[in-house]
């Protein structure tokens, strides 16, 4: 087959995977020769703290990718293959890439978040100018941006209807593999210029973190041995994805993120399972279709990446000053004197992770507890989260906050004691994360400042000393919460 350009050029991004890529499909299919680039970009580094779990992720996701594209090459007889790796701002080094290794067209997969967008352009620009084909595929979700829309041709702002179009809409056609292997012979050696492997995390200014004492498969590697192990459970997701204790979530999220899996192959999982009858295989299923629900929102209504979805809820007044950064300031650290939150919190802070019920319990503390600004604790789970996706995060804060498309009402507010004695009944996760409190019995661990004193004693706890009063009264602050949001009551 006669193929469109002499030399292509495939950029990585957050598609860390050599099967089921749809640009790396198109490059292999559309090129006499393939080279492949992955760029640390300094414009999202230099701004990241000198130890970050996703950036080291990534680069364990990069150096075992380095050696699937070399094995793939060399099953076609093609020696040397491999990435381009570089540590420079993205937006400057692919135009200079294809301008020394002569490329006539770059493929790589979308990107929806505004700082993406903007540098896609910029690159766009720069390689027409020296006429380059540049060349984009959807990848990270099944359904993007318009292509799922209302009768009325816009997009949905509620999930149930989009769900229920999701899934008339889906077929074969949108889940099937886009094969690699097949091609791989058009993938070309390293040029001899570009031959300087991946360059260490220190080498970039970064240090390792604790990434691999908490035992998270890395690679695309990990991500399959994850969905392989989750398989065999994932028909009682329904019954144990609430509680933080038992092991029912897939944990693929920040496999999700990098692209070490293909959602393709998730989504088709779950279908297979939903239609054999299984509920907790809908209810994955579910999730992954929030995600897709989220990334429209964000294309559709980009104002909510800043501001509300409900514009109404912008006026609400949020806690200011002093007293509103010391709360802040514990519930980031995980001293509210609500052992859940705490717990939670403790979670995210060691291991990057945080369990979505979790999610949803310290999301409505901040914003319905403490008066705080869901914008703030959208930036430190943005700060924090191996699995960090701006519309999924954006959409679970403007969710909890009531503020967001499909959001919980206003009026509904988690109560922290209440959601701890139903999904850690034991106290189990607590005692993990606040060891503490570890000898109190499951009843007063969940609300330790009620706990009688000889309790506390035979327990070792001193209140205030070894563990905090609550910042606020539950009961007190959903008065206060309800007063604040009656701005919105009409919304």
């Amino acid at each position: 087959m006669l193929k469109k350009y002499p030399v292509g050029l495939m950029w990585f991004r957050r598609d860390l995977r050599a099967f089921d890529n749809a640009a790396l499909h198109h490059a292999l299919k559309s090129c006499q020769r393939v080279h492949c680039a992955f760029v640390f970009d300094r414009e999202i580094l230099d701004t990241l703290p000198r130890q970050d779990r996703r950036v080291e992720f990534i680069w364990e996701a990069i150096s075992e990718l380095n050696q699937q594209l070399a094995l793939l090459a060399a099953q076609h007889k093609t020696k040397g293959a491999g990435l381009i790796v570089q540590h420079v701002v993205a937006s400057d080094a692919i135009p200079l890439l294809c301008q020394q290794l002569t490329v006539d067209a770059v493929f790589t997969n979308h990107d929806y978040e505004p700082q993406a967008l903007a540098r896609d352009a910029k690159v766009q620009a720069l390689l027409e100018q020296q006429g380059t084909a540049f060349h984009t595929f959807k990848d990270h979700v099944i359904f993007e941006r318009a292509e799922v829309l209302t009768l009325a041709s816009k997009p949905y702002s509620v999930f149930t209807p989009y769900k229920n179009a999701w899934l008339k809409k889906v077929d074969a056609y949108y889940l099937k593999p886009y094969p690699i292997d097949s091609h791989a012979a058009t993938l070309a050696a390293l040029p001899a210029s570009h031959q300087q492997g991946v360059p260490s995390l220190q080498a970039m200014g970064f240090e390792k973190t604790n990434l691999h004492d908490l035992k998270i498969p890395l690679g695309a590697t990990g991500g399959a041995q994850l969905l392989d192990e989750f398989l065999s459970r994932m028909g009682a997701y329904d019954e144990t994805r609430n509680f933080p204790a038992v092991k029912g979530p897939s944990y693929l999220g920040v496999h999700l993120r990098f692209g070490t899996v293909s959602i393709r192959q998730l989504a088709s999982a779950g279908l297979e399972q939903q239609r054999a009858g299984s509920q907790g295989a809908a209810v994955w299923l579910s999730e992954l279709i929030w995600r897709d629900f989220y990334a429209q929102i964000l294309a559709n209504f980009p104002h909510a990446a800043n501001g509300a979805f409900k514009a109404d809820y912008d006026n609400i007044q949020w806690e200011q000053g002093d007293t509103a950064l010391a709360l802040f300031a514990a519930w980031c650290e995980g001293r509210t004197g609500y052992p859940l939150v705490d717990a939670a919190m403790a979670q995210i802070n060691q291991t990057g992770y945080m369990h979505n019920r979790l999610r949803m319990v310290v999301a409505s503390f901040l914003t319905k507890d403490l008066g705080l600004d869901w914008r703030w604790g959208e930036r430190y789970f943005a700060e924090k989260l191996n699995d960090f996706d701006l519309s999924a995060n954006n959409g679970g804060w403007q969710w909890a906050a009531s503020s967001g498309c499909d959001a919980q009402p206003y009026f509904r507010i988690f109560n922290p004691t209440s959601q701890s004695e139903k999904f850690d009944a034991d106290g189990k996760f607590i005692r993990r994360y606040l060891p503490q409190l570890a000898k109190l019995s499951s009843k007063a661990i969940h609300a330790p400042w009620l706990a009688a004193p000889l309790e506390l004693m035979a327990a070792g706890v001193e209140m205030g000393k070894d563990y905090p009063y609550p910042v606020v009264k539950h009961d007190e602050a959903r008065a206060l919460t309800l007063q604040r949001y009656a701005v919105v009551k009409k919304s």
